[in-house]
């Protein structure tokens, strides 16, 4: 099993308890900000000090805010209701949004999501077939 899913985190945490249009789109929002203002941020950080510390703050930063990039693409591609209801068909919503909420937390590994999404995409890709 996955250390984590990054698209079943992503359809979990915008469907949430009730599956609305303006959770989608307030995390489809959360997910988008986070890849981009975060990681320019880090950047920023990072570009803007000659302190190490200062520096390596900005890496970590950007490491994390880049685990968002993955997540507002499954966001985006999952947007539509009936998709996101295909992605959790069968699924125990309850339990999924439990077990996501302590999940989530490996959004703070930097770059953990980027690397394991394309991992995850292919693998998903064999299993389908």
């Amino acid at each position: 099993m996955a250390l984590v899913d990054i698209r079943r985190l992503a359809a979990v945490d915008m469907h949430g308890s009730a599956g609305t249009r303006l959770r989608r789109s307030i995390i489809l929002a959360e997910f988008v900000l986070g890849a981009v203002a975060g990681s320019a941020l880090g950047w920023w950080v990072f570009r803007s000090t000659d302190s190490t510390g200062w520096q390596l703050f900005g890496l970590y930063i950007l490491g994390v805010c880049l685990n968002y990039v993955p997540l507002a693409l499954h966001a985006v591609s999952l947007f539509d209701a009936d998709k996101l209801r295909g992605e959790l068909r069968g699924a125990d919503i309850p339990a999924a949004l439990r077990h996501y909420t302590a999940a989530q937390l490996w959004v703070f590994v930097p770059l953990l999501f980027l690397i394991l999404a394309p991992w995850q995409a292919v693998t998903s890709r064999r299993r389908d077939r």
